[in-house]
């Protein structure tokens, strides 16, 4: 898959750099040591981190600053890593899903950026381009119904928009049998090595917990 970023982004955010994950993968209802894992996390988050100081982490503080170059209010629709960790302050559960999207949310917990996560072979065509979503564009976001993605940073493939910050799409999700996955972190923050060891991270939960080798990645921007 071809990534390819917009002038609407690179006006918005030049210092915008991302990196995609591809990897063969075996999906599972459920992964007990992956929970001790995100559940050990968010008790390290809750002894330094509060609801309030949680938007001035790097990658969160960046995602924020392009909702609002694009048109967006954060507050109102909140970045995926946000929302995880703020649940996890609160001392509300995550939701489980299944293997393959917690392992991801756990990723996007420990580095704080929004990471989208896809079954490859649901997208159409072979390339991606990451734009701004327009009035009117239709979006189905996974459990949220139709939602508003103008303002929104958006990929979209042959079809149409697959994923944002926010929220991904239903058309792309990840489901049990899901064998090919893909994985987009978003690293508006411009910080290429802490998007490298993002991407590294989910390699090593994907050999642990995926019966995967962790595929391959690539940087783009």
């Amino acid at each position: 898959m071809n990534v390819i970023v917009s002038q609407d982004i690179e006006q918005a955010c030049p210092t915008f750099v991302g990196a995609c994950v591809e990897a063969s993968v075996r999906n599972t209802p459920y992964c007990a040591a992956l929970w001790e894992e995100i559940e050990a996390l968010g008790e390290r988050y809750r002894s330094f981190l509060t609801t309030d100081t949680v938007k001035e982490l790097s990658g969160i503080a960046a995602t924020r600053r392009v909702y609002r170059a694009c048109g967006k209010d954060p507050s109102r629709y909140r970045p995926a890593s946000e929302a995880l960790i703020r649940r996890q302050l609160q001392g509300k559960a995550l939701y489980q899903i299944d293997t393959l999207v917690d392992l991801v949310n756990l990723a996007s917990i420990a580095y704080g950026y929004s990471i989208g996560g896809f079954d490859a072979d649901k997208m159409v065509g072979d390339t991606l381009t990451l734009g701004i979503g327009r009035e009117g564009e239709p979006y189905e976001g996974i459990g949220r119904g139709m939602i508003n993605i103008a303002g929104l940073p958006v990929y979209r493939d042959e079809k149409g928009g697959v994923g944002t910050p926010t929220s991904d799409n239903e058309r792309t999700k990840i489901t049990l049998e899901t064998t090919h996955l893909m994985v987009l972190i978003n690293g508006y923050d411009g910080d290429e090595s802490h998007v490298r060891e993002n991407a590294e991270y989910i390699q090593q939960l994907l050999r642990k917990y995926a019966e995967s080798d962790g595929g391959s990645y690539y940087i783009y921007r």
